[in-house]
């Protein structure tokens, strides 16, 4: 047998593909394309989402990761924290502000105006009375470098942590009382 022979009886045996099958050939691509384009879309949209979020995250609700020991035993080494933006805060509330290019996690203990004195066992007065704190496991004087009783000043809170003997807080001269431009925002959940 010869080389062209041997093409035309290939040639024979070669069927093309029926009206029916081309159509079915032609749906089963185009809903391949579909589907990428679907797909494609969700991902676009998973990411604009994504972004959103971490936005939001940034500019409303940061998180942070405590590190130290000051608000034991209420929040712990490692704790993952939420803070609000801009929400209003009271005596009591935690709140996380920036200090000497740190964040710091405190309680507050007193409002603009208010004086605040702290005796030898620990006991804090808030304008003479004596304020109530069921969160403290052991009361303490602790590292107290300023002038005590003391007015908490215009715009600004004084702040305590919750493990009295190590917290370094507004008892300190170095940190003093926070002003609201300090204040990242107040903790909602751990």
């Amino acid at each position: 047998m010869n080389f062209w022979n041997g093409m035309k009886k290939e040639e024979e045996s070669i069927e093309l593909p029926t009206l029916s099958e081309l159509e079915a050939e032609l749906e089963r691509e185009e809903r391949k394309m579909r589907y990428r384009g679907e797909l494609g879309k969700m991902v676009a949209i998973l990411i604009v989402a994504a972004c959103v979020l971490a936005l939001a995250a940034e500019m409303l609700f940061p998180v942070l990761q405590v590190d130290g020991v000051s608000m034991r035993p209420v929040l712990r080494k490692g704790d993952v924290i939420i803070s609000m933006r801009g929400a209003d805060f009271t005596r009591g509330d935690l709140i996380a502000f920036y200090h000497s290019d740190k964040i710091l996690i405190k309680r507050v203990i007193g409002l603009s105006g208010e004086w605040v004195d702290i005796n030898r066992d620990g006991d804090v007065y808030i304008d003479g009375v004596l304020l109530q704190e069921p969160y403290l496991e052991e009361k303490a004087l602790g590292e107290c470098s300023i002038e005590l009783p003391c007015r908490v000043p215009n715009g600004k809170v004084f702040v305590m942590g919750d493990n009295r003997r190590v917290s370094e807080d507004s008892r300190s001269s170095r940190i003093d009382c926070v002003s609201q431009a300090q204040i990242i925002g107040k903790l909602i959940f751990r």
